[in-house]
């Protein structure tokens, strides 16, 4: 693989991780985090004591908020898992894909142009003597 190519794939690599991490903090962000309004956690973020009323971005209002370091470990290690899980999937299907694209692509060219001949390319002729005998 010439160099630029090999630094056309890393970049794709890199962009593609970055993709999923951005939204993983951003699902997390979402599910985890209930106020905004102080530097530190509040007492009902750690404890994860009941929340008064509906807020954005938050599950209902009567549900415990949830202890937001907790809550984003669980968040991140479950779509790391799942991610993981997706990763393995494709990577098990990978082959058969790039397979069936061959024999797609064979199977095209076959059709496109006239069929070689079986015959094997000319060479010596057989029985002749060989050469220095």
């Amino acid at each position: 693989m010439d160099p630029a190519a090999e630094h056309r794939q890393q970049l794709r690599s890199l962009r593609d991780f970055l993709l999923v991490y951005n939204r993983m903090t951003e699902l997390c962000f979402r599910h985890c985090v209930c106020s905004l309004n102080y530097r530190l956690l509040t007492g009902r973020e750690v404890s994860g004591a009941r929340r008064p009323g509906p807020q954005a971005g938050c599950p209902p209002p009567l549900t415990p908020c949830p202890p937001q370091e907790s809550c984003l470990d669980s968040c991140a290690a479950r779509l790391v898992r799942a991610n993981h899980r997706l990763m393995g999937a494709y990577v098990g299907l990978v082959p058969a894909l790039l397979q069936r694209r061959a024999a797609e692509h064979a199977a095209a060219a076959g059709t496109a142009a006239p069929p070689a001949a079986a015959e094997p390319a000319p060479g010596p002729a057989e029985g002749a003597p060989a050469a220095g005998t």
